[in-house]
């Protein structure tokens, strides 16, 4: 029978290339972690591992326990938080990963209703921009991704639960001092020339996709995924930019002003989890309370 902690053991070793490193990412000693995969290769009746000197690469059939490993964790994380659940513990753990300006915004007073609520319930949070995060979520290695999406693909995120939270329009930022300060709405197009501060990389490919649609190709000579730093060097005059709603409400745009840009983009914010997952009591309350922070926001 092969037991999960084995997987655990396996989806680390894979990870790492190394039975020493798997050791220190799980808090555990290296002959602990080859006693281990030993017992699993027994149940599995085959090598799961191929050595080579000090580096070692999966068989196919560790490439398939590996690839089952995600989804077979998440089942029985659903499982035992359901189970915990209905026995009455009143407790409950959910991992939490989020865009930066989502973490600025909707999560602290998310997670505030959550423990005034269910103090029980524990949450930690890590910060990711998509795809990434949602990768993370497929990879078991949390239980809620909070992402966004230009556009509307409609197999991008098929195998997952999708709770829609609200749409967050970009808007324009420009020095204090910069001829259309006072504009209000700003053609995108009399940009053209200016020099641009672009945001994280699928912000900056939106970014670019809108300019070329407007019939120009934007010169960009920063680029951060530090929303504060792109502020920051619009308010110096460097440059000026595009950023979500969520972004500029999380940080006071000193030096720099905001104009609402035509035509108009979108993103659309949503939490994402998988099916197994959506049906935890916990995972569903932080979903909940996600949803009401983001109608108040």
């Amino acid at each position: 029978m092969i037991e999960a902690r084995h997987l655990r053991v396996l989806r680390a070793v894979a990870a790492t290339g190394s039975f020493s490193a798997a050791a220190r990412e799980l808090g555990c000693t290296q002959p602990a972690v080859s006693q281990q995969m030993k017992a699993l290769e027994s149940s599995a009746g085959t090598p799961l591992l191929i050595r080579t000197g000090r580096e070692m690469r999966l068989t196919q059939a560790g490439e398939v326990l590996v690839r089952h490993a995600a989804g077979i964790l998440a089942g029985l994380t659903a499982a035992e938080e359901e189970v915990a659940a209905i026995a009455g513990l009143r407790a409950g753990r959910v991992r939490l990963v989020s865009f930066p300006s989502g973490s600025s915004t909707l999560v602290p007073t998310a997670l505030a209703a959550l423990r005034a609520e269910h103090p029980g319930t524990r949450v930690s949070l890590v910060d990711a921009e998509p795809p990434h995060s949602v990768e993370m979520l497929r990879e078991g290695d949390c239980d809620i991704a909070l992402a966004f999406r230009y556009g509307s693909n409609a197999t991008e995120w098929d195998d997952l639960v999708v709770r829609p939270l609200l749409v967050d329009r970009l808007v324009g930022l420009v020095p204090e001092g910069h001829a259309l300060a006072e504009a209000g709405t700003v053609a995108i197009k009399d940009l053209a020339g200016e020099p641009w501060i672009a945001g994280c990389p699928r912000c900056r490919r939106q970014l670019v996709e809108v300019c070329e649609a407007s019939g120009f190709t934007p010169r960009i000579d920063f680029a951060t995924d530090d929303y504060p730093a792109v502020i920051g060097l619009v308010g110096a005059g460097l440059g000026v930019a595009v950023l979500p709603e969520l972004a500029i409400e999380s940080v006071r745009p000193k030096g720099a002003r905001t104009v609402t840009v035509e035509p108009a983009v979108e993103r659309e914010i949503v939490a994402l989890t998988l099916p197994d997952l959506a049906r935890v009591p916990a995972v569903s309350a932080t979903l909940d309370q996600l949803a009401r922070a983001a109608a108040r926001d």
